[in-house]
C-alpha cells in the first residue's frame, strides 16, 4: 500500500516523495483508524486526504465551511481526471440531487459539503447509498468548543457516525492548542486518541512588530520597501475599500475583498489579484482560507485579531513556497484598549443578553408560550434601530442566546436567486419582439430548469452566463427588464439572516446563561486577548518562539530573523568590547607580551590593571620573566 500511496503522488502531482507528516497521517487513516492532522498553513493538507482516498474504493465526504476552497479543490481534481463534486448554497434543489445521485453512481471520489448540508434530510438519506471510504474534516478546529472560531454546525458532524459507525474519520487544522486537540478528538468521538503535529515553524517568516502613530504611511512606505504580492488584513468592511484607494493614489495596485461582496465579485478579484493583475488585496478576514497563492511576500495587519490562532492563520499565508517572507502587525498606542473592549462587545452582560431575546420575540411578534421550531427572516441593522441597541453587541447577544439553545441564529444565509415565469407557456409569442440576446437567455431558461411556469425555480446567473456565452452582470440586468414587463417574477440572490425558536418563547428572567455558555467561553476569550496583547507589547522575547510556545511548541528555539531577534542581535553587535576580551584576543597567539602592550583606547591603566590582576590569580595568565601569557593550552601553537 506504501508504494501505492507514493505511486498515487507521482501519477497525479508530480511529487517524488511527501513531505513532514504526510505520509504517517496517510498510512493512519489508510489503516481506518480515526486521525488528526496539524499542519501549519502550507503543509499540504489536501495531500493527506487525497492520496488515501485516491487508493481506497469508493468516495471520501470532505467537510468544509470554504465555499472558494470546495470550487478550488473541484476544479483542480478535475484537471487532473479526477471525479469529484461539491454541493454548496446557490445549487439548485435538483443539481443538488443529480450531485448526490452521481456520487451513489458514478465512481466519484470526492464530495465536498458544507457543515450545515451534511446534517439535511436529503443528504443523509443519500448518503446512506454511498459506498464512502472516510469522512475528512478541514478546519477542525471549528468543532471545539475552546477553538477561536467555534461553529455549531460542526457539532452535528459526529452525528454521521450513527449513520457510518465504521467509517473512519480524518481531521486536519493548522491551528489548534493542546485543549483544543483534545476537544476536537472528543467532539468526533475518536475511538482513541491518534493526532500527528508537524512543527508550527516557519523558518522562511519574519514576524514584526511595528509600533506607528500612521499606520497609512507605515503601510505605504513597507509596500514599497518589500517587492511582490501582499495581503493587508483589516477588520472593517469600509476600511477595505478607503485602503485599497489609498494605495492606488499611492501608484500601487491594490483591490478589497469583504463577505458583503457577492459571489462572482469575490471570484473575480480574488482571481484578479491571484493572476498578478492586482499586486496588493486588502481585506477582511474573510479572505484567504485556502487560497492557492504561494508567493506572497508580505502580510499586513492593520488592526490587531482577537487570537493567537487568527494571527498565526493570516500571517501564515505569507512566503508558502519557502522563500523569504514577512509577516507586519502595524500597532498604535490606542490598539489595546480597543482590542480589551472587545471582550465586553463579545460576551456583554446577562442582563443584557435577556433584553436582547425579549426585545426579538416583540419584534417578530411572538407571543410568550408559541414560537417552538418558528423561522422567521431576521433584519440585525432595522431591529436595532427600532429597539435601540448597537450591532456588535446585539450580535454577540444572539451568538450567546444560539449556544444556550433558546434560538438558532443564522447570521447572513445565503439564498439562490429564483424566478417565476408569469406568463404561461402558451403565451410566450409575446416573447417574440426581444432582442437575440434576451431570446437567447429564455431559451436557457426553459431548456435548463424544468417547472419554471408552475412555480419559483431556483437559478445560477453564473451558470446563465457560462451557457450564454455573457456575463453574470448581463444575465442579472436582462431578468430585471423581464421582471419590470411583467414576464416573470425574479428574486435575485441575498443574504438573509433567520432566528429561529428552539423552544416556546419564555420570560426573559427564566432565561439561563450556564458557565459553559457564558463564564467559561468568556474566560477562554479574556486569554486569547491577552495572549495577543502580550505579543504585540513583547520586545523582550522572540515573536516565533511566542506564538510556537502558544501552541504547545515548549522546545521552540530563537528564529533569529523576527524584528525583536534582529535588534538584540545588532544591540549585541554595537556592544563594546570588555577589557578581558580584548586581553584574550592579544594572547590568543600563546606567545609573551610586556605590561606595556595591555593598553586599549577607553579603558584606564587601574581598570586594565584589576582586570590582570584576577586572570592572574586565576592562572589563567602566567606571569614568566616580567612578560605576560596564556596558560599552556592544547589550542596554542605546537603544545
Amino acid at each position: 500500500m506504501e508504494d501505492s500511496y507514493l505511486s498515487t503522488l507521482k501519477r497525479y502531482w508530480g511529487y517524488d516523495d511527501f513531505r513532514g507528516i504526510q505520509r504517517d497521517i496517510i498510512e493512519s487513516i489508510g489503516r481506518g483508524e480515526d486521525t488528526l492532522g496539524l499542519m501549519p498553513t502550507g503543509g499540504g493538507k489536501s495531500i493527506t486526504f487525497q492520496v488515501p482516498a485516491l487508493c481506497k474504493e469508493g468516495i471520501c465526504i470532505v467537510v468544509t465551511p470554504l465555499i472558494a476552497l470546495m470550487k478550488d479543490q473541484v476544479r483542480h481534481l478535475r484537471n487532473r481526471g479526477i471525479k469529484a463534486a461539491a454541493i454548496y448554497s446557490g445549487l439548485s434543489h435538483e443539481e443538488i440531487i443529480v450531485t448526490l445521485e452521481n456520487c451513489i453512481f458514478g465512481n466519484y471520489k470526492f464530495l465536498y459539503v458544507s457543515p450545515e448540508r451534511l446534517s439535511s434530510d436529503l443528504f443523509l438519506t443519500k448518503l446512506r447509498h454511498m459506498q464512502v471510504s472516510f469522512l475528512t474534516v478541514d478546519e477542525a478546529h471549528c468543532i471545539s468548543q475552546w477553538g477561536y472560531d467555534f461553529r455549531p454546525s460542526y457539532t452535528k458532524i459526529a452525528e454521521i457516525r450513527s449513520v457510518l459507525p465504521n467509517i473512519p474519520i480524518l481531521a486536519l487544522t493548522a491551528t489548534a492548542t493542546p485543549k483544543v486537540i483534545d476537544d476536537i478528538q472528543r467532539q468526533l468521538a475518536f475511538k482513541k486518541t491518534n493526532a500527528f503535529r508537524m512543527s508550527f515553524e516557519r523558518s522562511n517568516l519574519s514576524y514584526i512588530v511595528r509600533s506607528t502613530d500612521d499606520k497609512l504611511g507605515e503601510l505605504i512606505h513597507i509596500l514599497n520597501s518589500v517587492p511582490g504580492s501582499a495581503i493587508v488584513y483589516t477588520r472593517s468592511r469600509r476600511n477595505t475599500k478607503e485602503i485599497a484607494e489609498q494605495l492606488h493614489m499611492a501608484g500601487l495596485t491594490a483591490t478589497f475583498y469583504h463577505a458583503g461582496l457577492n459571489d462572482a465579485e469575490k471570484d473575480l478579484r480574488q482571481r484578479q489579484w491571484q493572476e498578478g493583475k492586482f499586486r496588493v488585496m486588502t481585506a477582511t478576514n474573510a479572505f484567504g482560507m485556502g487560497i492557492d497563492k504561494s508567493d506572497v511576500r508580505i502580510v499586513i495587519h492593520m488592526d490587531l485579531p482577537d487570537s493567537i490562532e487568527a494571527y498565526f492563520q493570516e500571517a501564515g499565508r505569507a512566503g508558502r513556497d519557502g522563500q523569504r517572507a514577512y509577516a507586519v502587525l502595524l500597532y498604535h498606542k490606542l490598539d489595546r484598549s480597543k482590542l480589551l473592549k472587545r471582550i465586553s462587545d463579545t460576551y456583554p452582560e446577562k442582563d443584557y443578553i435577556r433584553q436582547v431575546y425579549e426585545d426579538v420575540c416583540f419584534y417578530l411578534q411572538m407571543a410568550l408560550g408559541d414560537g417552538m421550531n418558528v423561522t422567521r427572516e431576521f433584519n440585525l441593522d432595522e431591529f436595532c434601530r427600532n429597539f435601540k441597541h448597537f450591532p456588535i453587541q446585539a450580535n454577540s447577544a444572539l451568538q450567546i442566546l444560539t449556544r444556550a439553545g433558546y434560538i438558532e441564529y443564522t447570521d447572513e444565509q445565503d439564498n439562490a436567486s429564483r424566478i417565476h415565469f408569469l406568463l404561461q407557456r402558451h403565451e410566450l409569442y409575446k416573447l417574440r419582439a426581444l432582442q437575440p440576446f434576451q431570446e437567447e437567455l429564455v431559451q436557457c431558461l426553459l431548456r435548463n430548469y424544468g417547472g419554471v411556469f408552475s412555480d419559483y425555480v431556483y437559478i445560477d446567473e453564473r451558470r446563465l452566463a457560462t451557457l450564454t456565452n455573457s456575463t453574470a452582470d448581463r444575465v442579472y440586468h436582462e431578468l430585471i427588464n423581464f421582471a419590470k414587463n411583467g414576464f416573470i417574477h425574479y428574486i435575485p440572490h441575498k443574504r438573509t439572516p433567520y432566528i429561529t425558536f428552539c423552544c416556546k418563547r419564555i420570560e426573559k428572567e427564566r432565561i439561563v446563561l450556564s458557565d459553559d455558555v457564558y463564564k467559561h467561553r468568556k474566560e477562554e476569550f479574556e486569554k486569547r486577548i491577552e495572549s495577543m496583547l502580550f505579543y504585540a507589547d513583547e520586545k523582550d522575547f522572540c515573536r516565533s518562539k511566542v506564538l510556537l510556545q502558544y501552541f504547545g511548541e515548549e522546545d521552540a528555539v530563537h528564529c533569529k530573523v523576527c524584528d525583536v531577534c534582529r535588534a538584540k542581535k545588532k544591540e549585541d553587535s554595537n556592544k563594546p568590547v570588555g577589557i578581558e576580551s580584548l586581553i584574550m584576543q592579544l594572547l590568543e597567539d600563546c606567545k609573551p607580551h610586556s605590561f606595556d602592550e595591555f593598553s586599549f583606547p577607553g579603558f584606564s591603566r587601574d581598570e586594565i590593571g584589576i582586570i590582570l590582576r584576577r586572570l592572574i590569580d586565576e592562572e589563567i595568565i602566567l606571569v614568566i620573566n616580567g612578560q605576560l601569557q596564556l596558560k599552556e593550552k592544547p589550542l596554542c601553537p605546537g603544545k
